[in-house]
């Protein structure tokens, strides 16, 4: 199971990484925007960089500085990324690792396209990070945790990986109660960042478990029921989302908007996405209430500066 759960993730996310979805999609803009983003974020970076995949903005809630060196698990196209290497400045260092070879291509690119001189990506899986111990001054996530198989492993390497004193900074799903079995067990609610999530006592305990103290897990209110709505539409480039007449985004549609550009390729269309995952996905959460369930939370975390034996 965890076999076909990673080539699944992998089949879909570099669907996304091979397609034209970016801030220059008035869907795409309005998920990143929706989850904490502001205008002068995206266009401080390259469009490309944006994907609409975002669950929150760890690079606010990072409190990040000049110097510091940061990394990215699961950094996409590279969005945080270029966020955070503003932030530790000429100094410092922003680390992208991402386990689908498609989104590291496009990543460098934009890394290049922009400029970036501080700024690295490296293929791996999150349990198993190419870094020496102790080398980190911030770990940040968004939307990814979900996805491993093996949570603990992960936070075992992020706490390996963080300097004494360093923090973790995490938007992710989490679970508030058990799924319905028909969401728990299907392929595609795991690739939409939902079947993978687990509850949030569990989410604490682990970090816990794994060495961090003073662990804080926030849900932050988003409307993640709402994609039983989306009605096959992607919300990158449908006819009734032009950029001239978008809809107000918020929480809800954005999460909408977010899966259902997984899910189908409307601005790809080169690269066609099985339209039966996207079909069973919205028929799933039509039929329950997932909010009952689950949560977009914001992840805060901090590695002993020493421990006492």
């Amino acid at each position: 199971m965890p076999g076909q759960i990673l080539d699944s993730v992998k089949s879909k996310y570099a669907a996304a990484a091979e397609s034209t979805l970016s801030s220059d999609h008035a869907g795409v803009k309005a998920v990143a925007e929706a989850f904490g983003y502001t205008a002068e974020d995206l266009t401080s970076i390259p469009a490309a960089a944006n994907m609409g995949l975002s669950c929150g903005n760890p690079t606010a809630t990072a409190h990040l500085k000049p110097g510091e060196v940061v990394v990215d698990l699961g950094s996409g196209g590279g969005l945080d990324v270029f966020l955070a290497s503003k932030m530790v400045g000429p100094a410092g260092r922003a680390i992208g690792i991402d386990m689908t070879p498609a989104m590291i291509a496009r990543a460098r690119a934009n890394a290049a396209s922009g400029g970036y001189a501080n700024v690295e990506f490296h293929l791996s899986t999150i349990d198993k990070i190419p870094l020496p111990d102790a080398s980190v001054d911030c770990v940040i996530s968004n939307c990814v945790l979900n996805l491993a198989p093996d949570k603990p492993a992960v936070f075992r390497e992020i706490a390996r990986v963080l300097k004494p004193g360093g923090r973790l900074a995490v938007s992710d799903i989490a679970l508030k109660h058990e799924l319905p079995e028909a969401l728990a067990n299907n392929i595609a609610a795991y690739v939409g960042c939902i079947a993978g999530a687990i509850r949030i006592e569990d989410y604490r305990s682990g970090l816990l478990d794994a060495g961090f103290e003073h662990v804080e897990i926030v849900d932050s209110g988003s409307d993640l029921n709402a994609y039983a709505k989306v009605e096959n539409q992607s919300g990158c480039c449908s006819p009734a989302k032009d950029a001239g007449h978008a809809p107000a985004a918020t929480p809800a549609n954005a999460t909408a908007t977010t899966l259902a550009a997984l899910e189908t390729s409307c601005c790809a269309p080169t690269i066609p996405a099985p339209a039966s995952l996207h079909d069973e996905l919205a028929s799933l959460l039509s039929q329950y209430d997932v909010n009952a369930a689950a949560a977009s939370v914001k992840v805060y975390a901090v590695k002993p500066s020493s421990r006492v034996r």
